[in-house]
């Protein structure tokens, strides 16, 4: 099946070349346009992206393995990112971490087997004052504890039902 952006995604796009100087100043956001539509940067996605904005596909390429906050690998649907940067790590993260493998019986950087959830270490989130903190897809949770993960938990199954 060939790739294909959604006309949202395109328009989206298209306003964002507009806006900018050039279309090389619009990889950025067109990378998280497409990781949004596509889930994740792979090579195929790269390949389409540099045909879509007239680059050379080493060139986004070297952009989207640059900046470790596009994906490379599929993600599950909901993909937790726990921070393990110092204020985190002082506050509790590691056994958060912890918690939330046993929880969801995967390791960090896995997917549940119904492609679910995933887990990942990640550098400062910029939220030290409230740590420990994870993010999940766009939204963050803060001041954790495994009583926090277990309620943010259910209302992911909740909303997923």
């Amino acid at each position: 099946m060939a790739l294909e952006f959604s006309e949202n995604a395109k328009k989206e796009i298209a306003a964002k070349i507009d806006q900018l100087p050039d279309r090389r100043s619009a990889l950025i956001p067109a990378l998280y346009i497409a990781e949004r539509e596509f889930r994740y940067i792979s090579p195929e996605v790269m390949e389409y992206l540099a045909a879509e904005l007239g680059l050379p596909v080493s060139e986004v390429r070297g952009v989207a393995t640059f900046y470790t906050m596009f994906n490379k690998e599929p993600v599950g649907k909901y993909h937790i990112q726990v921070c393990q940067n110092l204020t985190c790590s002082l506050l509790g993260a590691e056994s958060l971490i912890s918690y939330l493998e046993k929880k969801l019986g995967i390791a960090c950087g896995q997917t549940t087997a119904d492609g679910k959830y995933s887990i990942s270490r990640v550098e400062c989130l910029g939220s030290c004052g409230t740590a420990p903190v994870m993010q999940i897809n766009d939204d963050y949770y803060e001041n954790l504890t495994a009583e926090k993960i277990d309620e943010i938990l259910a209302g992911l199954d909740k909303e997923s039902s």
